[in-house]
């Protein structure tokens, strides 16, 4: 039987107060350390564009949404710098951790399901990056495909001022892997949700 993942636990302030199991962590809503980084693309779209991964239904939480380029948990014992691994595993992108800019950290609270409570120190980075999505090495058992979404209407979206747009990306037949071009109108009930500070921190930064 695997051991179960141990995270780093945290009080609101954010002072270690000790280690506790994924699953601990997440029904008891103990607060832990995430690593985020968005991959800019500044050549595609007026403004440049963000990457987004579409999260592979099997996912327990918000499966078939549109997530930050790469996420992950921070390990028992493991330091912010140790979370560029997760460009690698998620992205295929082998990045030095002195390539990415640090946006700050984001408190978040939320309840993706019921029964869980989930309390995130989201640190929050940007790389930039002018890769064609058809090369991404994207993680398949995580990740359904991959989507450029202009920053301009990004921000418009976030802010209420319009309710749609049309996005451009990649997704993988999940019996063949065959990758095909896919374009979608989506609203932003059609992305993880994020607090107003997380986008304020991220938007400040692009």
């Amino acid at each position: 039987m695997p051991l179960p993942e141990m995270f780093d636990i945290f009080d609101e302030q954010m002072v270690r107060i000790g280690t506790d199991s994924r699953n601990n962590a997440h029904v008891k809503g103990l607060w832990h350390q995430t690593f985020h980084c968005w991959v800019v693309n500044p050549s595609v779209g007026t403004g440049g564009s963000l990457l987004f991964q579409l999260r592979h239904m099997s996912k327990d939480t918000f499966p078939g949404r549109l997530d930050t380029s790469c996420a992950g948990h921070l390990q028992a014992g493991e330091t912010v710098e140790d979370g560029v691994r997760e460009l690698q595993e998620e992205l295929g992108l082998a990045v030095p951790f002195e390539d990415l800019i640090y946006c700050g950290m984001a408190a978040e609270e939320s309840r993706p399901a019921p029964g869980l409570i989930d309390r995130e120190f989201s640190h929050v980075f940007l790389y930039t990056c002018d890769q064609e999505l058809e090369k991404y090495r994207f993680q398949r058992e995580e990740i359904s495909g991959l989507f450029f979404v202009n920053i301009p209407e990004f921000r418009q979206l976030v802010s209420g001022e319009t309710d749609a747009l049309t996005i451009e990306g990649i997704v993988a037949d999940e019996e063949s892997q065959h990758v095909s071009r896919e374009q979608r109108l989506v609203r932003l009930e059609d992305f993880t949700p994020n607090s107003e500070e997380y986008y304020r921190l991220l938007f400040k930064h692009l």
